[in-house]
């Protein structure tokens, strides 16, 4: 009777309908599903915030000193890719900015340009010859940006880009101190050819990144040729080559080119002003002009929500030829400028 009686309850209880137990349970479990929706939420709204990318800022030439445009424009980049939106995060660890890849890509570009004229300045531009020593404080800067850019303590990388920001600093106040010459700059033209070297091989290798988006088979120009004039290499290569980028790595790779074409039109528009006495004389202003204009195409509004990659003539546009074509022809007018450069 015990056992009926029982059963008969658990009947009734259940044309009644859940306890308050169960009530209980169901209501937590609606509301955990709430949370995690607005935490998602607020999180994709966040991480699109910081992966806009940030805009082009005025060239600095408000003091009249040779070389104040060059290191301010190095020292802005720096305060950009620290203090941008969501700071630089190509080292965070915590959700959702060590979920993000586009704008690491992003400051990877900028931080490139910025190594390499941080080293140009220390090598070239701040020496009259080879023989005269290097700066003090620039040969505290280049070490200091050379730190990787996934250190998050013991140190963090952006403790030794400030570092190098401030060693910056340090030399162009003393560039303008022209009353204590410690300090020089000089706009000769083996220095910017010295530089623009360095930049027209990113360039070159950003370009073949680019267009390696669609699957393509390419001569190896690497290999030495055959007969008297062989070249020396470590292994012998194939004469061809197939490439293609990854699926997941074609926005990285867009993204990097992005911010490379950032770094360099500002850092051009500064050498604008500095070597412009050398550039009037060379009759290289225009070609200055025409890169920038080049690079400056490079930063329009990416309409998609997504880096595209159809074919090259598909029914799809294909965003990282695009950017290819427009970092080829600023690759190309850079190896004419580095021509002019060498003429006498």
């Amino acid at each position: 009777m015990t056992e009926l009686s029982e059963a008969l309850k658990d009947q009734v209880a259940g044309v009644r309908g859940p306890s308050s137990n169960e009530k209980k349970s169901t209501a937590r479990g609606m509301l955990l599903i709430a949370v995690l929706l607005l935490l998602g939420l607020v999180m994709s709204g966040v991480a699109i915030y910081v992966s806009i990318e940030p805009r082009m800022f005025p060239v600095p030439k408000d003091k009249n000193v040779v070389g104040y445009a060059t290191t301010q424009t190095v020292v802005e980049m720096t305060n950009v890719l620290l203090h941008k939106r969501g700071g630089f995060m190509s080292n965070d660890i915590l959700p959702p900015f060590s979920l993000l890849d586009n704008m690491p890509a992003w400051e990877k570009g900028v931080l490139v340009q910025i190594r390499d004229m941080s080293r140009a300045l220390r090598k070239d531009i701040a020496r009259s010859q080879s023989q005269s020593t290097e700066d003090v404080d620039l040969s505290k800067a280049e070490p200091y940006y050379h730190l990787g850019m996934s250190h998050y303590m013991f140190p963090a990388s952006e403790d030794e880009y400030r570092l190098a920001m401030d060693s910056i600093k340090k030399y162009q106040k003393r560039l303008l101190d022209t009353d204590k010459p410690s300090a020089q700059f000089y706009a000769r033209a083996d220095n910017l050819r010295n530089w623009l070297q360095d930049v027209e091989t990113r360039l070159g290798s950003t370009s073949q990144r680019l267009s390696a988006s669609v699957y393509a088979t390419r001569e190896n120009l690497d290999r030495g040729a055959k007969g008297e004039e062989a070249l020396t290499q470590s292994t012998p290569g194939a004469s061809t080559f197939k490439v293609k980028t990854p699926w997941y790595e074609i926005d990285d790779v867009f993204f990097e080119a992005r911010g490379t074409a950032w770094a360099l039109a500002q850092l051009l528009k500064a050498i604008k002003v500095d070597f412009h006495d050398i550039l009037e004389k060379k009759n290289a202003v225009a070609s200055v002009d025409q890169i920038i204009r080049e690079l400056e195409a490079t930063q329009d509004m990416v309409m998609s929500p997504v880096i595209l990659n159809g074919g090259g003539f598909g029914l799809f546009a294909n965003h990282s030829l695009v950017m290819a074509n427009y970092i080829s022809r600023a690759n190309a007018a850079i190896i004419d400028l580095r021509a002019l450069m060498q003429q006498g």
